[in-house]
């Protein structure tokens, strides 16, 4: 629907969005070794570190040359694989196009635990519904939706640099762009019950999101606040 290319939303709080590189960077390096490792590899990762409701729910066994690691573990670890480039660098652009904000509302503390849990409640939310599926749940959607939705919370009126259909490039309110792609998001969620896609993932996260970001911003950050002027510079670097 878009794709984020900018914004002029600055830090104030941290230097620099370290928790949000690190993410970026494992994301990258864990797509490089297993693609490069061949497509049986690939597949064999996707089902070892995957979350894969019948599995979790004791629907299904996996086989045991494709446990990679115990099953609790992939509420976590499925969110670090991507199923080709598109996916990874979709994923990864909305997180660092918007996730660095998010890092300086909450701290890089209080950010990676918001993160992880948005990860968490992806998987919670795929395997409710749909807790027979024995296909594995890979990407980070889940996680960059509560991203999402913190950044929408916490600075909707922000202008955004957008290619909307992926070809005219606007510059639009981040509660124009995020709302529509937010409420997208449930849409699908009720059309599309058959496609590749698990829009619940992304719903647990977008409503992990909403949460958290409220719980766990900084004491003295605003929910919706007005855009900051562009002389602002960083005051501080704290964390919590």
């Amino acid at each position: 629907m878009f794709i984020p290319l900018y914004d002029s939303n600055r830090l104030r709080h941290i230097r620099r969005q370290y928790v949000t590189e690190a993410i970026i960077a494992i994301n990258v390096l864990v797509y490089l070794l297993t693609s490069l490792s061949g497509e049986g590899f690939s597949q064999a990762a996707a089902y070892g570190l995957g979350y894969i409701p019948s599995v979790v729910y004791n629907y299904a066994i996996l086989p045991p040359e494709l446990e990679m690691v115990p099953v609790p573990f992939t509420y976590v670890t499925y969110a670090f694989l991507h199923g080709d480039i598109f996916h990874l660098l979709g994923n990864m652009l909305f997180l660092w196009v918007f996730g660095d904000n998010v890092e300086d509302a909450l701290g890089h503390i209080r950010y990676t635990i918001f993160y992880f849990a948005c990860i968490i409640a992806g998987a919670v939310a795929h395997g409710m519904a749909m807790p027979y599926s024995q296909m594995p749940l890979i990407g980070a959607s889940g996680a960059v939706a509560g991203v999402v939705t913190a950044y929408l919370i916490l600075h909707p009126r922000v202008k955004l640099w957008v290619l909307i259909l992926a070809r005219i490039p606007l510059r639009l309110p981040a509660y124009v762009v995020l709302a529509t792609w937010i409420a997208t998001q449930f849409l699908m969620m009720l059309v599309d019950t058959e496609g590749a896609v698990s829009w619940a993932a992304h719903i647990g996260g977008i409503i992990a999101g909403a949460v958290l970001v409220v719980v766990l911003r900084r004491p003295g950050v605003p929910l919706f606040e007005k855009p900051v002027a562009a002389t602002d510079t960083v005051r501080s670097e704290q964390d919590a």
